[in-house]
């Protein structure tokens, strides 16, 4: 019981650190072994260990996606000093319901045929480990730091850091 209490208690620790983060790094696999990133957004107002991403069924991610199924998210919001990265396995979806669902007006920049267009797909991505850095953000926290580093030889060791899997 610990256990999904923890799990728990965590998603909502990183869907409060990624929610309002517009961009995340979608990182997979080219053919060739190397890796590829490109900015994506994801389309929920909920996480429970998946997130879902609008792509065309014909671009090339898919292929990567479809040919090495792990891909990694990385989210970085500087001001707040929260960093997060997420290690998963991605799957192409293409359930209208879901596509209906997750829908919003502004997708129809990329996808000007809306939601019935035929190459609309979705890519879920089941997170499967994550890690993130929450520090603490102030200007005072972080000249305290500094003072502290020059007076001991030490490093700061502001905020959390934590590996988890999901």
């Amino acid at each position: 019981m610990a256990t999904s209490t923890q799990n728990s208690d965590d998603i909502k620790k990183l869907w409060g650190m990624i929610k309002d983060i517009r961009f995340t790094m979608m990182t997979t696999i080219d053919d060739d072994g190397t890796l590829r990133s490109r900015p994506m957004v994801a389309q929920q107002s909920e996480f429970d260990g998946d997130l879902w991403f609008f792509t065309g069924a014909d671009s090339h991610k898919v292929d990567e996606v479809n040919q090495h199924h792990e891909v990694n998210l990385s989210y970085a919001d500087p001001d707040d000093q929260n960093y997060v990265s997420l290690s998963g396995t991605a799957q192409l979806v293409r359930d209208r319901r879901k596509i209906e669902e997750l829908w919003s007006e502004p997708l129809a920049t990329w996808f000007p045929k809306g939601k019935d267009d035929p190459n609309i797909a979705l890519i879920r991505v089941h997170v499967t480990k994550a890690e993130y850095w929450d520090s603490p953000s102030s200007t005072m926290v972080h000249a305290y730091g500094y003072v502290k580093a020059k007076l001991t030889g030490e490093p700061p060791h502001p905020g959390e850091n934590k590996k988890i899997n999901m």
